[in-house]
């Protein structure tokens, strides 16, 4: 990634606090000096990418947070990967962004469509592997009868006549402090800058139709509750042949009744009877990866935590896993019977200090090296 090292804020030359105007207005301005298409730097195609990733974080309040609070890292964990364009030329880039040629000052009638959410859900064992999950959803999808244009086979597409294929209309007004020109766009031709002499029987004009489609979607091993996956291009098609939007998959990790997540550790726990805990035994216990068996040793106390390393979650396109920690339960019985508290009872008798003495400390090794 060109930008690992590089702070977002100062590739696109903008304070923290900036609002997202400014940064809309910084990327505007630096996209028109670095695409390829106008710059004949040697840098410009490497700095146009460091511009276009830097807009694609500060430019959405989720990965803005991210980047805010954990820097780089964050959003590396977070799952984000900075988007692969292929926007050909300026005026393609600021279609795909804004939804207009802000270089013309007209409208192409081509604008990029609308995104589409959908949602999945799977089981956090599946999170740890990684799973693949068909997605159902309505998509629009160009026209088979017109091809997206919107006008019936072997009818004509004329100019609009009221902005002369512009797409927008210009008024101006004069006053004492001088003329003012306002520009809205074109009601008659709604912007596309061309009349359909008749409409496409199949869209009516509109040159999309809705489809029923289903992706299949991989879930990377590591995955968060919440976290989106884009899928590129997969949305609605875009008016008049325009680029299409993406698909955003929202994964949901169902609640695991044995585990709690922390990050990519793992917390379990593990009951023992009063007499395992004293005698040491060996128990079984879950794990993401399926059963395991811990031997513990005599004298395991209550609240003590038993690491399996590198058992957890693994790390969200990184390397490694976290830890699974199981926190051990020592059951006090609560309904004895006369023996059992006659056994017991006989038990304290025979106890004394050195059957309850703790193992040494830190402090306690601490302080016999440094006590000599």
């Amino acid at each position: 990634m060109a930008t690992t090292e590089r702070d977002y804020y100062e590739v696109l030359g903008v304070a923290r606090d900036a609002s997202d105007a400014d940064i809309k207005k910084a990327f505007r301005g630096l996209a028109r000096e670095l695409h390829p298409d106008v710059s004949d730097a040697p840098d410009a195609q490497e700095r146009f990418r460091e511009i276009v990733e830097a807009y694609e974080v500060l430019s959405k309040s989720e990965t803005r947070e991210l980047y805010d609070r954990y820097g780089h890292a964050g959003l590396r964990g977070g799952g984000f990967q900075p988007g692969h364009f292929d926007f050909g030329s300026l005026s393609d880039l600021f279609s795909a962004f804004f939804g207009d040629d802000l270089l013309t000052g007209r409208s192409s009638g081509r604008g990029r469509g609308a995104d589409l959410g959908a949602a999945v859900e799977i089981d956090l064992v599946e999170a740890a592997v990684g799973a693949t999950r068909e997605v159902p959803f309505e998509v629009a999808v160009p026209c088979s009868r017109c091809g997206g244009d919107g006008a019936e086979p072997g009818s004509q597409i004329v100019t609009c006549p009221a902005c002369g294929g512009a797409g927008r209309l210009q008024h101006v007004s004069r006053s004492v402090f001088g003329e003012f020109v306002r520009t809205q766009t074109c009601s008659t031709c709604a912007g596309s800058g061309r009349r359909i002499e008749q409409p496409c029987t199949l869209c009516r004009g509109a040159g999309r139709v809705l489809d029923e489609r289903t992706l299949e979607v991989e879930i990377p091993p590591g995955i968060h509750d919440g976290q989106r996956i884009r899928l590129s291009g997969e949305g609605h098609a875009g008016p008049l042949g325009g680029r299409a939007g993406d698909v955003y998959v929202e994964v949901h990790v169902r609640r695991d009744p044995r585990f709690v997540r922390e990050g990519n550790d793992i917390f379990s726990t593990v009951d023992l009877t009063m007499t395992q805990a004293a005698l040491g035994a060996a128990v079984t216990v879950p794990t993401l990866d399926g059963e395991e068996q811990l031997e513990l040793q005599p004298g395991t106390q209550p609240g003590q935590i038993v690491v399996l390393r590198g058992r957890g979650m693994p790390v969200l396109q990184g390397f490694g896993r976290g830890d699974h920690r199981v926190l051990v339960n020592v059951l006090v019985p609560r309904h004895l019977t006369d023996e059992q508290r006659r056994l017991l009872a006989e038990f304290d008798l025979h106890a004394d200090e050195a059957t309850y003495r703790a193992d040494e400390g830190l402090f306690e090794k601490l302080k016999s090296v440094f006590l000599r």
